[in-house]
């Protein structure tokens, strides 16, 4: 029905349709119509309405280009495995059934869109279709269990990078795994390890791109802590083309991280942090932490100088910035 639909726009060319003759041709009620097309709105179709003329097709939602993507992953290492999805539950499930079939590092996952879409904690990702980067790949590093959280750091810095790059917006990261504009989310990143007697065996790494996103399509819960590059920028971003930058900056890092270790991605990720250099507030498990943020360790921990002078490590928590400076309390972030 749904073909049908847009079988009807697509030989108006671009011309309205009325409300009546789309029921008449389809056989089904004008509400049905509307309906409908609320419907396909959700995939990323673009329609005007009038009261007098009916409805209008203003654009189809923008696919990812595979030999576009296959062109800008070229050199990076990750453009001998790429799968381009419609839909699935979440690209990290896809790429982690892609490893147990024996997917090699740099085996990478795409989809329009992701029906259970997750991130940290278990929480959901907004993946509407069309309207982001939902991506997971494989990575096989040679670290101890004990180093394992210093990969999506260094994802961190590769995606802030990549974001400036290639839309000049003024990135940054909170720790431990999200991209912020304006003190927004706009990314965030998930981190799964696979154990082999204790051992690392793989990684699946999970990033989310918020792209083309208007606000009034956010679900109403997000909007005031969720952004996308289309609102902080006011133009639409080429997918591929961030993707490329992304890859490209990662596959940079991810050498230098294996020939000098974790010291040059440390300082890159204190430089572009958000959290780093003033007042928190993180709530944690055992409760909320305020203090300085000083810096992160080796295993990717937050340093808090706490008011009382005592450092903290935080291995896991949800950020408030600024928090006050003594006797209040936080909040609580996504």
């Amino acid at each position: 029905m749904n073909e049908k639909l847009i079988r009807c726009f697509e030989e108006a060319a671009g011309e309205y349709v009325s409300g009546e003759r789309l029921s008449r041709e389809l056989g089904i009620s004008r509400t049905a119509v509307w309906k409908r097309i609320r419907k396909l709105e959700e995939e990323g179709y673009v329609f005007q309405s009038s009261t007098r003329l009916g409805y209008r097709l203003v654009s189809g939602p923008q696919r990812l280009r595979v030999d576009a993507l296959l062109a800008r992953l070229s050199g990076t290492g990750f453009e001998h495995a790429v799968q381009v999805l419609e839909s699935v539950d979440s690209t990290q499930n896809a790429a982690h059934e892609a490893l147990l079939a024996g997917a090699p590092e740099g085996a990478l996952v795409f989809a329009e869109a992701q029906t259970e879409g997750r991130g940290r904690l278990g929480r959901a990702w907004y993946s509407p279709p069309g309207k982001g980067i939902y991506m997971s790949f494989i990575l096989k590093p040679d670290v101890p269990l004990a180093l394992a959280p210093q990969m999506t750091l260094l994802i961190a810095v590769a995606l802030c990078r990549a974001i400036r790059k290639e839309t000049g917006a003024d990135a940054t990261i909170k720790w431990p795994n999200d991209i912020l504009i304006g003190g927004r989310k706009v990314s965030g990143i998930l981190v799964e390890t696979m154990l082999e007697a204790d051992a690392v065996k793989a990684m699946v790494a999970g990033v989310g791109i918020t792209a083309n996103v208007r606000e009034e399509e956010f679900p109403e819960e997000l909007r005031p802590r969720a952004t996308s590059l289309l609102e902080a920028t006011g133009r639409p971003t080429e997918r591929e083309a961030l993707v490329g930058a992304f890859f490209e900056q990662f596959a940079q890092l991810y050498a230098l991280y294996k020939t000098d270790g974790f010291a040059p991605i440390r300082s890159l990720w204190e430089a572009l942090s958000s959290t780093l250099h003033g007042r928190v507030a993180i709530t944690t498990a055992q409760g909320v932490v305020t203090g300085a943020a000083e810096g992160i360790t080796d295993e990717g921990a937050l340093v808090v100088r706490e008011d009382d002078g005592r450092l903290r490590k935080l291995y896991s928590g949800d950020v408030a910035a600024p928090a006050p400076s003594s006797g209040g309390g936080s909040g609580r972030t996504g």
